[in-house]
């Protein structure tokens, strides 16, 4: 009898099957080893698990107060502000706007001419805003077309007036701030800097009077609106009424041109005197050479208008020894080019001061002095 021996496993058998066991991804391991730490630190940092549910989180409030510096343009602004007025004017000729400052605080005014020139003329009315809302009626006290500057006056005391500063010591590149009320949007604020000073700037009036004005230049920028408000310095001070503005062109209110960046102001330093003889007289005076000039010679230079009347009897060009036809080349020491320099040199000046003058007659060069009187 043969022995039994069992046969070796073909090689394509199953191997032998072991005990059933269950497995867990790699990734669901890492996923619950973080979690189970996270609970254990937060177990770890509150053992009570009932101050971890009740815990509250208190998020601390508080007030930030900005210290604005007296000499920043805020600090500036909340001075000035109250001393601006917006004015409105109404007359058969229509309806306009305009704003100006206190400069007395008995309720004196300083404006432009052209601000309320339709309605003095007219016998229309106009009326005056102050800054914190309350309105009173306006009479004026003297305007002056040659200076664009007007003076009004109500019936109020106790009055913010601004502090005069000097026009004559401002520099190109100086801070200064304009405020006004451009398009009817009162207390308006402004900023930037002097561009030019003695720029001669011309203005026509609504009656075909022109303005000439020393005028200093700023790229603050102003608005239709902004005329007869202060330019004032980096202290506060005023120095200068702005009134004109150089623009390329029209814009959706009303067809009114825009700024540029190209503003200008009367100084205050000329404002000043006309508004002191404004107040006292009700009408200003001005330099004169005693000459009519030439409107349509191209320059170099102003020519005196070659008509029986270019040189005024008596008058200091005449007693110079200036006749009809010379040019004037220079005005106490300003090289002239055109006829607006040589007339806003002269109302630069003041009444009774003497100058040189430097004419050519022909190819000839000549020096004069002569003393300015007053015109009207």
């Amino acid at each position: 009898m043969q022995d039994s021996k069992p046969q070796d496993q073909p090689w394509w058998s199953e191997p032998s099957r072991r005990s059933s066991r269950s497995y867990i991804p790699t990734g669901y391991a890492i996923f619950l080893a973080v979690i189970a730490g996270l609970v254990g630190s937060l177990m770890g940092n509150f053992p009570d698990l009932t101050t971890l549910v009740n815990h509250r989180v208190n998020l601390v409030s508080g007030t930030n107060s900005i210290e604005r510096k007296p000499d920043s343009v805020a600090g500036i602004a909340q001075r000035v502000l109250p001393s601006v007025v917006s004015i409105s004017t109404r007359s058969s000729n229509g309806s306009g706007t305009g704003s100006g400052f206190f400069i007395d605080s008995a309720g004196y005014i300083l404006t432009n001419n052209h601000v309320v020139e339709n309605a003095a003329v007219a016998g229309g009315s106009i009326t005056v805003t102050l800054n914190d809302g309350k309105s009173f009626d306006a009479k004026v006290l003297g305007r002056d077309a040659s200076y664009d500057l007007a003076v009004l006056k109500i019936s109020a005391e106790n009055l913010p007036a601004l502090r005069f500063g000097n026009s004559d010591s401002i520099q190109v590149g100086d801070a200064v701030i304009a405020v006004g009320s451009p398009l009817g949007l009162t207390g308006t604020v402004t900023s930037g800097i002097i561009s030019a000073k003695d720029r001669p700037v011309t203005t026509g009036g609504t009656k075909g009077e022109s303005a000439f004005m020393n005028a200093l230049q700023t790229d603050a920028a102003i608005n239709p609106g902004n005329s007869g408000g202060p330019l004032v310095d980096s202290t506060g001070a005023v120095i200068g009424v702005t009134s004109a503005i150089a623009s390329l062109g029209g814009s959706s209110f009303g067809n009114q041109s825009g700024s540029i960046g190209l503003g200008f102001a009367i100084p205050i330093n000329q404002a000043r005197k006309t508004a002191q003889q404004l107040i006292k007289n009700g009408k200003a005076t001005y330099p004169i050479m005693g000459i009519s000039i030439d409107t349509s010679f191209a320059g170099p230079g102003a020519k005196i208008a070659n008509i029986p009347k270019g040189i005024r009897a008596g008058g200091p060009a005449e007693k110079a020894g200036i006749l009809v036809g010379d040019i004037i080349t220079n005005f106490d020491g300003k090289e002239i080019m055109n006829s607006d320099q040589l007339v806003v040199a002269i109302r630069a000046k003041n009444v009774g001061d003497r100058i040189k003058v430097t004419y050519l007659r022909g190819t000839a060069s000549h020096e004069v002095s002569l003393v300015l009187i007053a015109g009207e």
